[in-house]
C-alpha cells in the first residue's frame, strides 16, 4: 500500500508518493533552491547581529579612547576611607541630594550631585556682595537683593559670600550677645530663600576681624559693660577676642543661633540647607599682638571643633587672606606682598591643617597689600603668582585640599589706584587665567569671587570696587565667558569619569601632555 511521506521543509505541502519512489526532479529543485534561501537568511542574521555588536564594541572603545585622550583619573568617593576602615570627613558623607545637594569636597576639587555616585566638580565662578542682609530688611530696598542675584545668574555666577552677622549698632543682627532682632533675622531668611531661587549658593562668614558690622570690636566691648575688665588700648586691643573665656563663649552662642536658625520662608533649618555651601568663621582673621600664631591657631581649632559639632553637614572655611607666617619656609615668606605679612598671626598652611576646616581661603588685593607707587604690571604679576603660589600648597603642602580665592579685586578710586573701570579688566582677566590653568588638570584652584557687584542704585555704598554689571558690559562678557569654561569643564568631567576627576600628570614636575590648542580647543568650542 502507499505510505503517507512528509516532505523535511514545514512549507512544502504534504505529497503522497510509493513507498521507496524517487521525488519528481521539481520538487527536488524547489526544495533546494528554498533551503538555500535559508541559509543565506540565517547568514544575513548573523552577520546583522555581528555587526551590530561590533559597533557597540567600536563605540565603547571611542568612549575609553575619549577618556584616556582628555587623561582625567577617577577615583570613587568611597576611595577616601582610611585603610582603618574610618568613615571619610563630614564633609564627604552627606547625601548629596541630587543637584542641588550639599557641596562636599573630594580631594583637592569641590564636588555636588549624588553622594552615592561621589558627584561631579564643581569649579566656581562667584561674587561677594556682603549687604545683602540689611537691604533686605527694609522692604524699600528689599528688591535689589533679588536683582543683584538676577544679574549674577545671568553672567553664570553660582555661589555668593554676604554677612551672617552685624554684630550691635544700625541694623544689628545680634543686638547685645544672645539677643537677636528677629526682622533682621528674617532679612537673612531672605537672602537665603532668594539665592535659592536664583541657583546660587552661599557662603557666610560669621563674624568680622574687623570694625565694620560690629567685628571682634564689638565683643570686647560686650565683655567690658560685663565686667570683663578688658582695655582695648592695650597691646592685644580687640585681639583679646582670641584669647578671653567669655567672648569666646558669646561667639559659640552665636554659631549655634545661625546655624540651628529655621528660615522663616522655607520652613528649612540653615544647618540642613544646601543653599548655604560653606561658613567661615571670620572674615579675614589677623591676631597682630601674637605674630607667633599661636593664640589665632588655638581660636580656629576650638572654633573649628564647635562648628562641626553643630553642624557637620557643610563646609567650613577659616576665611583667611593667605598670608605666610613663621612656620613657613623662606621662598613662601617672600612671596608675602610685604614684611608685615609675616607678623599678621596668621598662618596660610598651618591654619587650614586644623581639624574640621574642609577648604582654602585666600583674597587677592595688590593695589592695598604691595607699597605705594607699585604699577599696574608690578600688581598683575603679584596676583598671578600670589594665586599660584596658593593653588600649590593646597595640593601639596596642605595634602589635596580645594583653595577658594574669596575676594579679589583693585580699587578704582583714590590716589593710589592704578586701575581705571577699564583696565580692571585686565587684572580680572590674570585672576581668571590662572583659576583656568589649574581647572584645565583638574587642580585645586577651585573658584574665585569678585569683590564686588553691585545692583543699580545702591553705588553708594561703592567703596571703589563696586561692579555695576549692567553698567559694565566688556567685564559682564569676561565674566559669563569665565563661567561657561567652568561649567563646560564641570559637565565634561562629569559625563566622561562621573566620579569626578584629576587630570593625571605624565612626570613627577606635574608636566601634563595636553598642548595649550588642545585646551583651548575643549574649552572654547562650547561658547
Amino acid at each position: 500500500m502507499d505510505l503517507i511521506k512528509l516532505s523535511s521543509h514545514a512549507s512544502l505541502r504534504y505529497k503522497l508518493q510509493p513507498c521507496g519512489a524517487s521525488p519528481p526532479a521539481a520538487a527536488m529543485a524547489t526544495s533546494y533552491r528554498e533551503e538555500e534561501a535559508r541559509r543565506k537568511a540565517s547568514l544575513l542574521h548573523c552577520f546583522f547581529f555581528f555587526l551590530l555588536g561590533a559597533l557597540a564594541m567600536a563605540a565603547a572603545i571611542a568612549v575609553l579612547h575619549e577618556s584616556s585622550y582628555w587623561e582625567w583619573r577617577c577615583t570613587r568617593l568611597t576611595d577616601v576611607v582610611d585603610d582603618d576602615g574610618d568613615d571619610p570627613s563630614s564633609s564627604e558623607v552627606v547625601d548629596g541630594g541630587g543637584e542641588w545637594g550639599m557641596v562636599r569636597t573630594r580631594g583637592a576639587q569641590f564636588v555636588v550631585g549624588d553622594g552615592g555616585g561621589g558627584g561631579r566638580p564643581f569649579y566656581v565662578n562667584g561674587f561677594n556682595t556682603y549687604w545683602l542682609m540689611v537691604l533686605a530688611v527694609d522692604p524699600s530696598t528689599r528688591g535689589k537683593v533679588s536683582e543683584v542675584f538676577r544679574q549674577a545668574a545671568a553672567v553664570g555666577l553660582t555661589v555668593c559670600r554676604t554677612w551672617a552677622f552685624n554684630d550691635g549698632g544700625w541694623r544689628a543682627l545680634q543686638k547685645s550677645p544672645g539677643v537677636y532682632d528677629e526682622e533682621v533675622f528674617k532679612a537673612l531668611d531672605f537672602v537665603v530663600s532668594e539665592a535659592r531661587k536664583h541657583k546660587i549658593r552661599l557662603i557666610l562668614p560669621l563674624i568680622n576681624n574687623w570694625d565694620g558690622y560690629g567685628g571682634k570690636a564689638q565683643y570686647v566691648r560686650w565683655a567690658q559693660a560685663a565686667g570683663a575688665g578688658i582695655n582695648l588700648t592695650s597691646g592685644a586691643g580687640a585681639d583679646a577676642f582670641f584669647s578671653d573665656e567669655t567672648m569666646r563663649g558669646y561667639f559659640k552662642s552665636h554659631v549655634t543661633a545661625v546655624l540651628t536658625r529655621v528660615n522663616t520662608y522655607t520652613g528649612v533649618a540653615y544647618r540642613d540647607d544646601p543653599t548655604i555651601m560653606a561658613w567661615e568663621l571670620m572674615n579675614e582673621p589677623r591676631c597682630a599682638s601674637d605674630p607667633t600664631g599661636d593664640t589665632l591657631q588655638a581660636w580656629i581649632a576650638e572654633m573649628a571643633f564647635h562648628v562641626k559639632s553643630v553642624d557637620p553637614a557643610h563646609l567650613l572655611g577659616v576665611g583667611a587672606e593667605g598670608f605666610y607666617g613663621p612656620s613657613s619656609p623662606p621662598a613662601r615668606l617672600r612671596v608675602n606682598p610685604n614684611a608685615d605679612a609675616a607678623l599678621a598671626g596668621a598662618d596660610f598652611v598651618r591654619n587650614h591643617r586644623v581639624l574640621g576646616v574642609d577648604f582654602a581661603s585666600v583674597h587677592v588685593y595688590p593695589d592695598t597689600w604691595l607699597p605705594a607707587g607699585a604699577t599696574k604690571e608690578a600688581q598683575l604679576r603679584f596676583a598671578t603668582s600670589w594665586v599660584e603660589a596658593h593653588i600649590a600648597d593646597a595640593e601639596g603642602a596642605l595634602g589635596g585640599m580645594p583653595v577658594l580665592f574669596a575676594e579679589f579685586g583693585v580699587s578704582t578710586r583714590g590716589a593710589r589706584a592704578a586701575f581705571n573701570a577699564t583696565s580692571r579688566d585686565a587684572f580680572i582677566e590674570a585672576v581668571y587665567g590662572a583659576m583656568l590653568r589649574s581647572t584645565r588638570r583638574g587642580g585645586g584652584g577651585a573658584g574665585a569671587l569678585l569683590w564686588q557687584v553691585f545692583p543699580d542704585g545702591t553705588e553708594y555704598m561703592d567703596d571703589g570696587y563696586a561692579i555695576v554689571l549692567p553698567r559694565a558690559a566688556a567685564t559682564a562678557g569676561i565674566v559669563a565667558a569665565h563661567s561657561r569654561r567652568l561649567q563646560a569643564f564641570n559637565s565634561r568631567c562629569a559625563w566622561s569619569c562621573r566620579w569626578g576627576c584629576n587630570k593625571r600628570d605624565d612626570t613627577d614636575t606635574g608636566e601634563t601632555t595636553m598642548t595649550e590648542a588642545d585646551v583651548d580647543v575643549s574649552f572654547h568650542h562650547e561658547l
